[in-house]
Parts: structure tokens; C-alpha cells; sequence
């Protein structure tokens, strides 16, 4: 249970990070965050490797490239939600990502569907059209659709962290790489578009960023190479706690009654997909 921990330390992060993007959207693109975040990313895992004197090359390049590019994706699209909605609902639309891991264990790894998780996924996705309800007024579908693409892309970088756990990968190496591809890629399309100019609090805001989402995907990938994959998965969703709060207390954000019942929902939903992806035989968990 202790080792499994580290996923709340890795939620109250990410929703830190949730925070400073927000507030960094009136200086930087989305593209510039991810960008800036992973390049801090890379640097700080390679100094790490570096003094421990791990070697950088890896066997596994097929699979980190995987989860690098899916990773980059729900980043890219998570950002730009986090610039365009409410903090609670930008963050909640992301973790849908367990539902989304339940129906991928069923469809490329060809698992047979049990009417449990049917209903688990169903009781997420009803949480998240209620979610979405409240917000049709503001015109934003855009955002919300990109948000639930944003979880779909992440439930496949989950998938390959924990493959790459099970393949002996350290927590070090799977995020340098991903930092790595994601700030190779994206610095490429910044080189041919055009950066904007950094100010004395656009740099607090960048490296506070920077440091908030690497302890993050630290904690979160030490949680599920040593954690209880049902634990870490459950306590994932206390960022969308956090995020309530810190919405509260820096915007006011305050949302109506039937999106705190999506939001739960989607919790409920997520957490009994965990559930059900230890207990039934061949979960995608186990794998």
C-alpha cells in the first residue's frame, strides 16, 4: 500500500502543473508548454542517470517510441484543454483514460467482454456526457472532445509504461525517453513556427512546470512498476480532487451539481475498470 503512495504525491503534482499551465497560457502556446516541460524533463532525468551511471541505451526503443508519441499527443491535447476549460473538467476528460484502457484490453488484445466491465465503462462515459452537459451552453465542444481524446491517447501510454515496467525498464529511463521524443518533436515545429519571448514570470512559470511534471512522472511511473496496479489506479483520481480545489481557491471556479455527478461518475467508472482488470483472468493488467 505504501509503495502505492506515490500516486497521490504524483496527482497533487499534476494538478500543480494543471495550475501553473493555466496560468502560463497568456505567455506561451500549448505547443511552447510541452515543449519547455519536456526539455526540463530530459535534463533532469539525464542528470539523474548520469550520476547513478545507467547506461542510456535501451533494447525496449520500439515500445518507449510508442509510449512517446502517445504521450506527446494526450500531453498536447491535455494542455490545450487546460488553457480552454475549467481546471476540474480538463483534468477529469483526461482521466477517462482507465475506461479507455478497459476497452483496448478488449479489442487489440482480444480479452472477452464481461458484463462487469461493460458496465463499469458505461457508468464512465455517462459520467463523462454529464460532465460535458453543463458546458454545452459555453461553445466549447471543441475542447471537451479533444479532452476525451487526450484520455484515449494517455490509456495507451499507460498500457506501455507498465509494459515497460514488467520488461524491467527503470522509472528514470521511461521518462528521459519520453521527455526526449516529446521535446525532439516538438522543438521541431516551434523551429519552423516561432517561439514567444520569455519574461522574467514566464521563466517562474516554465520551471515551476518543468519541476511539478517530472516529479510527477516519476512518482506516477515508480507507483505502478512497485504499486498495486488496482491502488495506484484509484488513487489516480484524486487529482481530479485536487484540481476542484485548487479551481476553487485561485478562479472560483464553481460548477454545477450534475457536473460533480459526471465527475463522480467517471471516478466510479475508472476505479471499478481497475478493479475488474486485476480480478478477471486475463486483464490487460497482468500482462
Amino acid at each position: 500500500m505504501m509503495r502505492s503512495m506515490w500516486m497521490v504525491l504524483a496527482a497533487f503534482m499534476f494538478a500543480c502543473m494543471g495550475v501553473l499551465v493555466k496560468l502560463s497560457a497568456p505567455y506561451f502556446s500549448s505547443t511552447e508548454l510541452v515543449f519547455y516541460r519536456s526539455l526540463f524533463g530530459v535534463w533532469m532525468t539525464y542528470m539523474i542517470i548520469h550520476h547513478h551511471r545507467l547506461p542510456l541505451r535501451t533494447p525496449h526503443w520500439r515500445i518507449h517510441c510508442w509510449r512517446g508519441v502517445s504521450g506527446l499527443i494526450s500531453l498536447l491535447l491535455f494542455f490545450y484543454c487546460l488553457t480552454h476549460l475549467p481546471l476540474a473538467t480538463a483534468i477529469s476528460l483526461n482521466y477517462t483514460w482507465p475506461l479507455f484502457v478497459a476497452l483496448l484490453t478488449t479489442l487489440v488484445l482480444k480479452e472477452h467482454n464481461h458484463w462487469l466491465m461493460i458496465g463499469a465503462i458505461g457508468i464512465g462515459f455517462i459520467g463523462v456526457i454529464l460532465l460535458l452537459r453543463p458546458t454545452l451552453p459555453d461553445d466549447s465542444w471543441d475542447a471537451n472532445l479533444l479532452g476525451i481524446a487526450s484520455g484515449f491517447f494517455a490509456a495507451i501510454a499507460y498500457m506501455n509504461v507498465k509494459q515497460l515496467g514488467n520488461l524491467g525498464e527503470t522509472e528514470w529511463h521511461v521518462v528521459f525517453y519520453f521527455t526526449l521524443i516529446s521535446t525532439v518533436m516538438t522543438g521541431g515545429w516551434l523551429a519552423f513556427t516561432s517561439f514567444h519571448p520569455i519574461t522574467a514570470n514566464g521563466l517562474v512559470l516554465l520551471v515551476s512546470i518543468g519541476m511539478t511534471a517530472t516529479l510527477a512522472q516519476l512518482a506516477m511511473t515508480r507507483a505502478y512498476h512497485r504499486g498495486a496496479v488496482l491502488v495506484v489506479t484509484s488513487l489516480g483520481y484524486s487529482t481530479v480532487i485536487f484540481a476542484c480545489l485548487w479551481g476553487m481557491l485561485v478562479w472560483d471556479e464553481v460548477l454545477p451539481p450534475i457536473a460533480w455527478l459526471g465527475m463522480g461518475l467517471i471516478i466510479l467508472g475508472g476505479s471499478l475498470s481497475g478493479i475488474l482488470g486485476i480480478k478477471l483472468p486475463a486483464s490487460a493488467a497482468q500482462k
